[in-house]
């Protein structure tokens, strides 16, 4: 799989200028030796590897870096930033290109809209508690796929071997310091609305 970049396209420097000083992570760094596709577990299930999609950045390609399903099949392992000779962390990379999609409203591939939905309400459980109560993560989930009793059994063979917590937990001491955190990326704390 290679990713189509014409000949003719020039660099638009603003969109990398705002990625990297947004995820404080050097796109521009990297030198494209391929190091973390070739380590990457799930580039079966990727559009772009991530060295193509980081060469899209590089070239400011806003439109097919925030449509690629590559930042939502990222499972944040960190595989390639142990292989990058360079250091670039990708899953953080990731997760700042899955919010900026959030915030720009592009269309999240159908079948990745579920990974949209997860990573939405794991920040509303964080902010609302500052830890995640599983059952209530799951209930949210739930409640917007609307796929109550696709995995009931699972659920269930959890709660029998204690995995899943009925009431829901205290809330942590520093729930404020969470809470300023999120207040400091306006971009999250706009998207969640709390």
């Amino acid at each position: 799989m290679t990713t189509f970049i014409p000949k003719t396209i020039r660099p638009n420097r603003a969109f990398l200028k705002q990625v990297e000083s947004r995820s404080k992570v050097m796109v521009s760094a990297c030198f494209q030796c391929r190091k973390c596709s070739a380590g990457c577990p799930l580039t079966f299930a990727m559009d772009s590897y991530p060295d193509r999609l980081i060469r899209l950045l590089q070239l400011g390609l806003k439109n097919e870096v925030l449509r690629s399903k590559t930042p939502w099949v990222c499972t944040a392992c960190e595989t390639c930033v142990t292989r990058c000779p360079n250091e670039i962390n990708i899953p953080k990379l990731m997760d700042h290109l899955k919010q900026m999609a959030l915030e720009e409203g592009a269309a999240i591939p159908d079948r990745e809209k579920n990974i949209a939905i997860i990573h939405h309400t794991f920040l509303e459980e964080v902010w609302k508690r500052g830890r995640v109560y599983e059952l209530s993560l799951i209930g949210r989930f739930k409640h917007h796929t609307f796929n109550f009793l696709s995995d009931a059994n699972l659920g269930w063979q959890m709660f029998r071997k204690k995995r899943l917590a009925v009431l829901p937990p205290l809330k942590i001491k520093g729930i404020n310091e969470i809470r300023e955190m999120f207040s400091k990326t306006p971009e999250v704390f706009r998207i969640l609305k709390p």
